[in-house]
């Protein structure tokens, strides 16, 4: 019966804890770039979805307000979350505490997501190909991680949460990708995105950044440890940005440019 359950294909309005918005649909192959380091980037297309949750989604919470949103602009995204031996390039050094150069980097706060991209981005080869790196606004992070898709899927299927992860990381990539070739996006790791953490506009926003002010920084997608509710394509939490904490990390993203 549970894995009945499990499989079961629901629209995303009626989206349970152990489904996800993702690919029943057919996978849609976008442009791509490899980077100096070979950092894997798709080019995510401009335009416009409903952010947050309907009320009747199960394990909704209060700071999930429904509302339009319009990405005027593509960019390009990280297709896996930053692994550790990528970090090491950049930084020459390691901070998760968990083995395997795949794996994806843990324990990284938001002040080590925008240094390693401030680093990256002075790399000899990127600044020749005028690659410049930041981290997601949570807007663009939820727009790729629905990828277009209008139904609920196997979270089991895409995603190392509690239930099966073994209480650790996974190498990036073993699951399955969404409908725009970005793995990992509802487990493994939890992902820093760019904006302060606070309400979200109270009607339709184009291009939106977060808040001004705030001391929380924005963090999303589902991590190892989490139960299958808090692995939904909404979900989103704040917290303090110099905090390390395990499954913590991120995925780089890339404005276009014409040297691209």
């Amino acid at each position: 019966m549970r894995a009945l359950v499990l499989s079961i294909v629901l629209l995303v309005g009626c989206q349970k804890p152990n489904e996800i918005a993702n690919s029943t649909d057919s996978e849609i192959v976008l442009e791509s770039i490899t980077n100096s380091i070979g950092m894997k980037l798709v080019l995510i297309p401009a335009g416009t979805f409903t952010m947050g949750s309907p009320m009747e989604e199960v394990g909704r919470g209060p700071d999930e307000t429904q509302h339009d949103v319009t990405i005027s602009k593509p960019y390009y995204l990280g297709a896996y979350e930053v692994t550790q031996s990528e970090f090491d390039k950049v930084m020459g050094t390691y901070l998760s505490g968990s083995t395997g150069s795949t794996n994806p980097l843990e324990i990284a706060s938001w002040d080590d997501a925008v240094y390693f991209c401030r680093k990256l981005s002075e790399l000899t080869e990127e600044k020749v190909a005028g690659r410049e790196y930041r981290l997601p606004t949570e807007a663009e992070w939820e727009y790729a991680c629905r990828a277009g898709s209008k139904t609920a899927d196997s979270l089991t299927e895409y995603a190392w949460f509690k239930e099966n992860s073994g209480k650790k990381s996974h190498p990036v990539g073993l699951k399955k990708p969404n409908r725009w070739g970005l793995y990992d996006m509802h487990g493994n790791v939890v992902e820093w995105s760019q904006d302060v953490y606070g309400l979200y506009p109270s009607g339709a926003a184009t291009d939106p950044q977060g808040p001004i002010l705030g001391s929380y920084r924005v963090f999303r997608g589902g991590g190892w440890f989490d139960i299958a509710g808090q692995c939904r394509s909404a979900v989103r939490h704040g917290n303090d940005p110099s905090l390390r904490i395990y499954s913590r990390g991120f995925r780089v993203a890339m404005s276009p440019s014409v040297k691209l």
